[in-house]
């Protein structure tokens, strides 16, 4: 295949520009490896692709594909083996403020802290902000989630959606350039991994973030995100680059839905399995 192709689905061909027309971000003919203990693993071969300023930009691909790699990689955990990130023209060198990331475990919040004060502490640290000064935004988007009335409970006591809804109320507060989510729904059950899904569109509606959010689910990849990069299986190469503009959370029974499931399975698959 050719690489970094661009696949729209026709239909989507006039939705195919971006929320916005700034660049910003850009990961380019990125290499990422690991070590084991027996060998060096390549978990990436020359990806590359761009964020645009409100874009809901999703990897997918399948376990094993290096799309956590890449997105610990774009959050600063992770240099690459050759390539370059950058995020507004400046290549990234480490963790920011300016990238924070949700990941998929529940235990992302200090137990000994109130839901306020998970919220709160980071603004205090890195925004230098007073603690009222902090407070009462913490509180402003305990309020976006639907929080706020639990601001002064402790997490043990939180079911596990409403943790990771925390975990996003604290993300947002700190105001980052890229949200970045890994598999952030993974771990919940099927009810609540949807509503989940409706709430961070919801928010994205009245906040308008940027987002870069990694999943395995074809079906959560084609309601969440407005631009989606397929990474083949190990190691991760770009295999396609699709829109979903016109996809919702409504759209999961239609058949124009269920045919575009399919044909990413087959881009995501059935090529790799023909070339064996």
């Amino acid at each position: 295949m050719v690489a970094n192709p661009t696949v729209l689905f026709p239909q989507q061909a006039e939705a195919a520009a971006p929320a916005t027309s700034e660049k910003l971000l850009a990961v380019e003919n990125i290499n990422l490896e690991y070590r084991t203990r027996e060998r060096i693993v390549r978990a990436t071969h020359d990806v590359s692709f761009d964020v645009y300023g409100g874009d809901r930009f999703v990897l997918l691909g399948p376990s094993g594909c290096g799309k956590s790699t890449l997105l610990k990689a774009v959050a600063g955990f992770i240099e690459p083996t050759s390539g370059s990130i950058s995020l507004d023209g400046q290549i990234v060198r480490g963790p920011g403020a300016d990238r924070i990331v949700v990941f998929q475990e529940f235990d992302q919040l200090p137990p000994w802290k109130t839901v306020l004060q998970n919220v709160a502490f980071p603004l205090r640290v890195a925004k230098k902000l007073s603690r009222a000064e902090a407070n009462e935004r913490a509180l402003h988007y305990l309020e976006k989630v639907g929080l706020a009335s639990f601001a002064n409970a402790y997490p043990h006591t939180l079911s596990g959606g409403m943790k990771q809804r925390v975990a996003i109320a604290r993300a947002l507060a700190m105001q980052p350039r890229v949200l970045l989510m890994d598999e952030p729904f993974a771990a919940l059950d099927a009810l609540t991994r949807r509503k989940m899904q409706e709430e961070l569109l919801r928010l994205w509606a009245e906040v308008k973030f940027t987002l870069l959010f990694v999943t395995h689910s074809i079906e959560e990849a084609l309601v969440v995100g407005n631009r989606i990069l397929l990474l083949s299986p190990h190691p991760g190469r770009v295999r396609a680059e699709l829109n979903s503009h016109q996809y919702s959370q409504d759209s999961f029974g239609r058949s124009d839905f269920q045919r575009s499931v399919a044909r990413i399975h087959h881009l995501l698959f059935e090529e790799t399995e023909a070339g064996q």
